[in-house]
């Protein structure tokens, strides 16, 4: 064989092996492009161990899968003041924030004071209401009654025990607040200790603490009376008044009691379309959010939303629910 053949065996040899090669590294390119052409979004959470960081890579899951060209992750947080701070610093695009806090950061108070976080609701996914659960024997019926009770106000640095703190110093009330975990506090109410403590509950049920006492301990929840409610929707934006139907546990009455929201707020700098289509993407697809978190089963997320909110809307969430029928109250229409 001549060497002119030989070399032009090598470069057909050659060839073949160049070009799935070459076509390869084409396709990788094109698949480079796409994902650069995506709009990438982060997600403030909360910590893994929560119930409430699944409930945000379900919605995450929900968003890669619904809204096209949009790529979201979820990153591990410490809750909502971190969210809140990480949105400030363009950290993270939305994120878990409590209706109470998101308002205190939009407003500029309490830890805000110095800083405010111009942050905007695009829904609200779980109520907390904030249950006054007390020994019957304890002989307190009533908010007025609680003056120079031992109570547990929430676990120390929680929003339950800054918010019920907040709402007794708004009604003129003085109970004598006892601290401690919810384990300590749960064994406190059980041999007597102190007379209840505040907890949040799950959707319109008490949470599991709750019934852990009241298994061998007769338990109330206390009710505000009309006039404290409306104390409270003057002197409280941050929060909202709800009714608890009959039933959050065995034998307990229904119920008047503050609460605040489960939410999802994000930057104002988020893309207006973004926005809309992330939202619309979760109002009508639920179950993998209910997957997540069973007590969103009954739960209307739009009327939710519009009742709990405290800050504004962002305009593409705006937007969504406007088309749905929907009347946006004054303060959660969206501001510039």
């Amino acid at each position: 064989m001549d060497a002119k053949t030989n070399n032009t065996r090598e470069s057909n040899a050659m060839s073949s092996y160049k070009t799935p090669l070459l076509a390869a590294m084409i396709s990788a390119g094109l698949m480079a492009g796409a994902a650069q052409a995506e709009e990438q979004l982060l997600i403030g959470s909360t910590s893994t161990s929560s119930s409430q960081y699944g409930y945000f890579v379900a919605v995450g899951q929900i968003i890669n899968q619904e809204v096209e060209g949009v790529r979201a992750s979820v990153v591990e947080t410490g809750a909502t003041v971190d969210n809140l701070r990480r949105i400030l610093r363009d950290q993270v695009d939305m994120g878990l924030v409590t209706t109470n806090v998101g308002y205190h950061a939009y407003a500029g108070e309490g830890e805000f004071a110095d800083r405010k976080v111009d942050n905007r609701l695009l829904w609200v996914y779980s109520a907390a209401p904030q249950n006054v659960v007390m020994r019957v024997d304890a002989g307190v019926t009533s908010m007025a009654e609680l003056e120079g009770v031992e109570l547990n106000p929430g676990i120390t640095g929680s929003a339950t025990e800054a918010t019920t703190m907040a709402v007794m110093e708004t009604l003129g009330i003085s109970p004598d607040y006892v601290r401690g975990s919810t384990t300590d506090v749960v064994a406190g109410v059980k041999d007597s200790r102190m007379a209840g403590y505040v907890k949040s509950g799950v959707g319109n049920k008490l949470d599991g603490s709750s019934l852990d006492i009241a298994t061998f301990t007769p338990i109330e929840v206390l009710s505000l009376t009309e006039e404290q409610a409306d104390t409270l929707r003057q002197q409280m934006p941050d929060i909202s008044v709800v009714d608890i139907p009959e039933g959050a546990a065995e034998g307990i009455p229904a119920y008047t009691t503050w609460s605040f929201g489960l939410a999802m707020h994000s930057s104002p700098n988020l893309d207006e379309d973004t926005a809309y289509e992330i939202v619309k993407a979760v109002m009508e697809n639920p179950d993998p959010q209910v997957s997540a978190l069973a007590n969103l089963a009954d739960v209307d997320l739009a009327e939710l939303t519009l009742e709990s909110g405290t800050v504004p809307f962002h305009p593409g969430a705006a937007r969504y629910f406007e088309e749905q029928g929907y009347e946006i109250p004054d303060h959660l229409k969206p501001v510039e």
